[in-house]
């Protein structure tokens, strides 16, 4: 691996080179979360008001669900303090841009600006990090889905894109909570429990049937899209020692009205040099790491990063290497031998190191 810097390095090269404004709060991007605010509830008008075709109820679903994807990235935007400063307006726009992902401003804060921000692709401190050789040979469940055949594993956790946001929220609820001062665990309850209130409360005044076009799709159709990109974020490059964004995160590249709807959420290697930093200027943190460091710089079309993500498994052989431990093939990772065109398998174990595997997970393969 070449030598890794830390986040603040780069930002510290980068910085100069900016505008003053653009290390200032943007918050005309609140127009965009109004005007995905109005789609929402008139589209809850139109499925309450009215018994329609439901083709037409599909259609609106797909429009609530991308509307519910767009207020969750900007409330990523706006939690981390680039649209408001003021703590308590900051917080209370957040929880609404987060409603419909059932995910509180504080517990958002906690685990995802104060946790993976500071331990990115950190294997034991980062809790978006995908596990390695070491957690599966400790895990029942997880050397029972190794069992499964690689193309089933992959079929599955596609699919499990539609849901796994809200699993893994709920998840670092139980895991951070216990973390917060004793005098605001009420308030993180609150911010949990609210947003579910009152969707349940709305199932009990559409009907199931309703209740599902006007949220439950709606809220799979976020989950896949917001997943998409946080998928891609990390989970091809290496795990990493030092949090270097260059080496540990990827930016995704989508068309120019997709980068508009979701609020330039694609530039992901930006945002981890510079999380306090407005999206809208980005492009400019861009074009100067790309001038300074072609050479580490990884970026990709979003359906390639996918497609690559598709073939390759999601256990760390190494820190550089993932691997397919049914059939001990290892797979290198961005920087360290992935070459998203052709993904293939780097190399086969050798005898020893088969020994050794097949010792740690308790005779993994067939």
């Amino acid at each position: 691996m070449k030598d890794l810097h830390t986040f603040g390095w780069y930002a510290a090269k980068v910085a100069p080179h900016l505008p003053k404004s653009a290390f200032k709060p943007v918050p005309a991007r609140l127009l965009g979360g109004l005007a995905y605010l109005l789609v929402t509830i008139s589209g809850f008008l139109v499925i309450g008001l009215f018994d329609l075709n439901p083709i037409i109820y599909v259609g609106i679903a797909v429009v609530l669900g991308l509307c519910f994807a767009g207020m969750g990235f900007l409330g990523h935007e706006i939690l981390h303090g680039t649209v408001v400063r003021k703590a308590w307006l900051r917080d209370l726009l957040g929880a609404i841009a987060f409603w419909p992902l059932t995910t509180g401003p504080k517990l958002w804060r906690k685990w995802h600006n104060m946790t993976h921000h500071q331990h990115t692709q950190d294997e034991e401190h980062d809790p978006d990090a995908w596990p390695s050789m070491n957690v599966l040979k400790k895990s029942a469940f997880l050397k029972w889905v190794y069992r499964l055949p690689f193309s089933v594993r992959a079929f599955f956790a596609f699919s499990s894109l539609a849901v796994q946001f809200t699993l893994h929220s709920a998840r670092m609820f139980t895991v951070y909570l216990k973390e917060f001062n004793p005098k605001k665990r009420r308030a993180v309850w609150v911010e949990a429990i609210l947003p579910w209130v009152s969707w349940i409360a709305l199932l009990f005044l559409l009907g199931p049937v309703k209740w599902f076009f006007a949220f439950l799709l709606p809220l799979l159709i976020a989950n896949f899209i917001v997943m998409c990109y946080i998928s891609t974020n990390h989970r091809l490059n290496p795990l990493t020692p030092v949090n270097d964004p260059l080496a540990n995160s990827l930016t995704v590249t989508v068309p120019k009205w997709v980068d508009v709807l979701h609020f330039n959420f694609s530039y992901h290697t930006e945002h981890h040099l510079f999380p306090g930093m407005s999206p809208k200027y980005y492009p400019l943190v861009k074009a100067k790491i790309k001038e300074f460091w072609p050479e580490r710089y990884h970026e990709m079309p979003m359906t390639k990063a996918l497609k690559a993500l598709w073939k390759t498994p999601r256990l760390y052989f190494s820190e550089n290497e993932l691997i397919e431990p049914r059939h001990n093939k290892v797979f290198g990772s961005l920087g360290n031998g992935l070459d998203p065109e052709n993904v293939s398998h780097r190399r086969v174990l050798e005898e020893q190191d088969e020994e050794t595997i097949s010792e740690d997970t308790s005779t993994i393969k067939y």
